[in-house]
C-alpha cells in the first residue's frame, strides 16, 4: 500500500476531452470569486447550526428539530444534485452558478420571514436545490480552469471559502443573531448572496465542459458517420469508493458538529456569549489544518486522510473525556477543528484526481450527493441521540464512524489500484 504514489488508471482508447489543458497565468482571481460563492454556499447551510436556541425558541419547536433543518437541507441536495446536474449538463456553468446564488438569496429571504417551523423547512428545501446543483458545477470547475498537476493547489483555494465559512460566517452570523434576532442574520446572507452573483458574473472565467455525448463523428472519404457509444468509463469504481469514504465521514462529523452549540454550552458549561468565539477558533484552526492539506498533502491525500482521521479520533476522545476539565477539552476542540480542517480538499482532491475528465462533473455531482447524504443523516442520527440518550454520547459515536471510515481509507489504495486494472 502506497500513501503517496498517485493513481495511475488504464487508457481505454476513447477520445480524451482533456488533452487540451489550460495554459496561461494562474487563474488567483477567478478562483477567489469561485471561493467567495462557497463561502456563502456554506454558511447559508450551517448556519442554523449557530443559532439553534434562537430559533428553537422562536419557531416554539425544539433544538432537534432545528438541528433537523440541516438534513431537510442536506436531503434536497441528495435527491437532487445528480439529476439537476444531468439535467443542466448542457448548460454553461458560468451563468449556472450566477443563477444559484440568486436563489440562495431567495431562500434566505424566505427563511428570514418565516412565520412558522413549516415554512423554514420549505424555505430550506428551495436552498438545498440551489446548493446541490452549486456544487455539481462548483465541485469540477476549479479543475476546468488549471491543468492536472495544478488541480490540488486550485481545490485548496475554492475550498478555502467553505473553511472561512466556519472561521468567519457561521461565528459572525451566530453573533449577528445574538445581537440583532436570527432572522436578520439569514437577510444579511441573503444580500451578500446577491453580492456574490455580481462577483461571480464579472471576475470568473468562463469555462468549456465536457458535455457528455456518448457518440463522436468520424469524418470518412464517403462523408460523415457517428460511431458506437463510448466503453464504461473504468474510473466509476474507484470514484464510487471516494464517495463512500466521503459520506461515512460526513455522517460521523455532522452528528456531532450539528449540535455543537448545546454541547459546549450545556456540556462544557461555557456562556451563550463565548459559542460564537469559540466556533470562530474552531474556524481559525479548521483554515491552518486547509493550508496544511494544500501544502503538505496536496500530491498525497491518502496520507493526509489517514493522518487527518486519526487525528480526529484523538482529540475527540479527549473532548468528551474531559468535559470536566475545560482548558483540556477547549484545546481538543480546537485540535479536532485542525484535522477537519483537511478532510474536504483532500477528498476532492482524491476524487478529481481519480475521476477522467470525461465524468469529472457528474462525479463531482455525486460527491455533493455523498458529502450530503453524510450532513442529512448525520444531523438526524445526533437528533435522535440527543432525545433518546443525552448530547453525552454522541462525541463517542463520532469517534466510532471515523474509526470505520479510517479502516476504509487503509483498505482504499489496494481496491482502487485493482479496480484499475
Amino acid at each position: 500500500m502506497s500513501f503517496t504514489a498517485p493513481i495511475s488508471l488504464p487508457s481505454t482508447g476513447m477520445p480524451r476531452p482533456d488533452q487540451k489543458a489550460p495554459t496561461g497565468a494562474f487563474p488567483w482571481i477567478g478562483l477567489i470569486a469561485l471561493s467567495a460563492a462557497v463561502f456563502l454556499s456554506v454558511t447559508s447551510e450551517m448556519l442554523p447550526t449557530g443559532l439553534l436556541p434562537e430559533m428553537s425558541t422562536s419557531l416554539g419547536v425544539s433544538q432537534s428539530d432545528v438541528g433537523l433543518l440541516v438534513s431537510w437541507f442536506a436531503f434536497t441536495v441528495v435527491l437532487t444534485s445528480t439529476p439537476l446536474a444531468l439535467l443542466t449538463r448542457r448548460m454553461p456553468r458560468h451563468g449556472l452558478i450566477v443563477l444559484v446564488l440568486i436563489v440562495f438569496a431567495l431562500s434566505n429571504v424566505l427563511t428570514a420571514i418565516a412565520p412558522d417551523y413549516t415554512f423554514v423547512v420549505i424555505s430550506r428545501v428551495i436552498g438545498g436545490l440551489a446548493h446541490g446543483l452549486f456544487w455539481g458545477v462548483v465541485g469540477a470547475y476549479s479543475a476546468h480552469l488549471v491543468p492536472k498537476d495544478q488541480i490540488a493547489r486550485a481545490v485548496s483555494i475554492t475550498i478555502a471559502g467553505g473553511t472561512l465559512a466556519f472561521v468567519f460566517g457561521v461565528p459572525l452570523g451566530t453573533f449577528l443573531g445574538h445581537l440583532l434576532g436570527w432572522r436578520l442574520s439569514f437577510i444579511v446572507l441573503a444580500g451578500l448572496m446577491l453580492v456574490g452573483a455580481v462577483v461571480i458574473w464579472r471576475f470568473l472565467p468562463k469555462v468549456e465542459h465536457y458535455t457528455g455525448k456518448r457518440t463522436e463523428s468520424v469524418t470518412t472519404a464517403t462523408g460523415t458517420i457517428t460511431v458506437a457509444k463510448l466503453p464504461r468509463d473504468p474510473t466509476i469504481g474507484p470514484v464510487a469508493l471516494v464517495c463512500v469514504i466521503t459520506a461515512l465521514t460526513m455522517i460521523g462529523h455532522y452528528t456531532f458538529y450539528t449540535y455543537i452549540a448545546p454541547f459546549l454550552s450545556d456540556t462544557l458549561g461555557v456562556g451563550s456569549d463565548a459559542v460564537a468565539p469559540l466556533l470562530f477558533a474552531y474556524g481559525i484552526a479548521g483554515a491552518l489544518g486547509l493550508f496544511i492539506s494544500g501544502v503538505v498533502f496536496s500530491k498525497r491525500p491518502q496520507l493526509g486522510l489517514v493522518l487527518g482521521m486519526s487525528v480526529t479520533v484523538v482529540s475527540v476522545t479527549v473532548l468528551a473525556l474531559f468535559t470536566q476539565t475545560l482548558p483540556v477539552a477547549i484545546g481538543a476542540f480546537l485540535v479536532w477543528g485542525l484535522a477537519f480542517g483537511t478532510f474536504p480538499p483532500l477528498l476532492q482532491t482524491r476524487l478529481l484526481h481519480t475521476a477522467s475528465v470525461r465524468i469529472r462533473d457528474t462525479a463531482s455531482a455525486v460527491y455533493t450527493t455523498a458529502f450530503n447524504v453524510g450532513i442529512g443523516l448525520g444531523a438526524f442520527v445526533g437528533a435522535f441521540l440527543l432525545d433518546q440518550v443525552g448530547l453525552g454520547s454522541v462525541p463517542f459515536v463520532y469517534v466510532g464512524i471515523i474509526v470505520l471510515a479510517l479502516a476504509l481509507v487503509l483498505a482504499s489504495d489496494i481496491v482502487i489500484r485493482r479496480r484499475a486494472l
